[in-house]
């Protein structure tokens, strides 16, 4: 892959800061900084408050000076950063989309697409009369099809570090508790993410082994993704594993 010259590289960084001024509320500096670590980005402080300086004078951006930290928000007629395209259908699709896949998606992801959800819901929730698309998220619902169970809580720094490491195919390491309370640290390679019912669950390969385990989200204490990579098996197939039958009779028998 060719290498980026600094120009690029200031222009792909400018637009990932944009992209991530909310309209409907402010954001900090230091919010913001975090947000661009997890694209890739990392940059001191000192530098994205020079950008937000500069931003703020050239386009529609409000930065609120009475305490600090400063915040920072689009303004209310201003047209953002290519927000303001999306049509009622877009609008609707991505609401309908972060309501059912925020637990399939990388965090990193979800958080990247902010800005766009947040827009969406804004254009869907003001309208002046009664629209059928901005009726429609009221007119649609996933039902399952077995008694509904309470949904367990997930830690969200597992959540996030199992997402990442399964999204940049990186080795992670899990504090696990499982059904019988026995307590133990795995390294496993994480090869796909599965929701059954209100559960979600980690299909992994532990390190030295080659058949693959599903491990419930809920039940590991910690979660840390490594820096080191893996290649992805190419016999593993995610569906293929389903329709095995793999996540109600383990082993498939």
């Amino acid at each position: 892959m060719a290498k980026r010259s600094n120009s690029q590289e200031t222009l792909f960084f400018t637009l990932e800061l944009l992209r991530r001024i909310p309209r409907m509320r402010k954001i900090s500096a230091s919010e913001l900084q975090v947000q661009l670590k997890e694209a890739g980005y990392e940059r001191d402080i000192r530098t994205i408050q020079r950008q937000l300086e500069l931003l703020s004078g050239h386009f529609g951006i409000e930065r609120d000076e009475r305490t600090k930290p400063y915040g920072y928000r689009w303004l209310e007629h201003s047209n953002g950063l290519s927000l303001s395209i999306l049509n009622e259908q877009e609008s609707l699709l991505l609401s309908l989309a972060e309501e059912y896949l925020r637990d399939l998606l990388p965090v990193n992801l979800m958080k990247s697409m902010e800005g766009f959800f947040l827009q969406a819901k804004y254009n869907l929730g003001t309208q002046k009369t009664a629209q059928p698309d901005n009726e429609w998220l009221k007119k649609v619902r996933i039902v399952s099809t077995t008694q509904p169970l309470m949904t367990p809580e997930i830690d969200d720094d597992v959540f996030k570090q199992v997402s990442n490491a399964l999204y940049a195919n990186k080795w992670l390491t899990i504090d696990y508790k499982n059904a019988s309370a026995d307590r133990k640290e795995i390294k496993v390679m994480p090869l796909g993410l599965a929701q059954q019912g209100p559960r979600l669950y980690l299909v992994c390969r532990y390190e030295t082994y080659n058949n693959e385990r599903s491990l419930a989200l809920h039940r590991m204490i910690s979660a840390k993704a490594s820096t080191l990579g893996f290649d992805r098996p190419v016999d593993f197939d995610l569906k293929k594993y389903d329709n095995d039958g793999r996540f109600g009779f383990g082993e498939g028998k």
